[in-house]
């Protein structure tokens, strides 16, 4: 088919099928933005994942390294000379240092988390495009015809 038969026949085109392609583009425009937000959102779901993998392993470490690595290494200082009591102290503080560095890092983590910015923008621009497009009027004629309304 050549151009011109193409455009004799989108001339030809009834209303009905414009708005039945309107709506198709516009159900396909819908449907391609929410497949990008589904695609940022899962990218930055799996950076919260991590980071509460870091967290939740430093609660690991925390709860069952404790109890027995403070009392080995609390007696393996009080073996070197210094009290029982500063042995636990130096010990407790170790630990609490360990668990602030895990922490930092899962903030870090957290930090890298974004809003979709693409999606946002591309919504904006969909928004905006369709906000400037106006309804065709209808021409007016002196023979226009009204509708006669029926009193019963």
């Amino acid at each position: 088919m050549s151009a011109v038969d193409q455009e004799a026949q989108g001339a030809e085109l009834t209303l009905g099928q414009l708005v039945a392609s309107a709506t198709a583009e516009m159900s396909a425009l819908v449907h391609d933005e929410i497949a990008l937000a589904k695609a940022e959102i899962r990218e930055d779901v799996k950076r919260v994942g991590s980071g509460s993998a870091s967290i939740g392993a430093a609660g690991v470490f925390a709860v069952f390294s404790l109890p027995v690595l403070t009392f080995a290494a609390a007696y393996g200082i009080h073996n070197l000379g210094l009290g029982l009591a500063w042995s636990f102290l130096i010990v407790g503080g170790a630990f609490l240092l360990i668990a602030g560095v895990l922490t930092l890092i899962a903030v870090r983590k957290f930090k890298k988390v974004k809003p979709p910015e693409k999606s946002i923008a591309s919504v904006k621009q969909t928004a905006a495009l369709v906000g400037t497009v106006k309804p065709h009027p209808r021409p007016v004629s002196d023979n226009a015809v009204g509708v006669a309304r029926s009193s019963s």
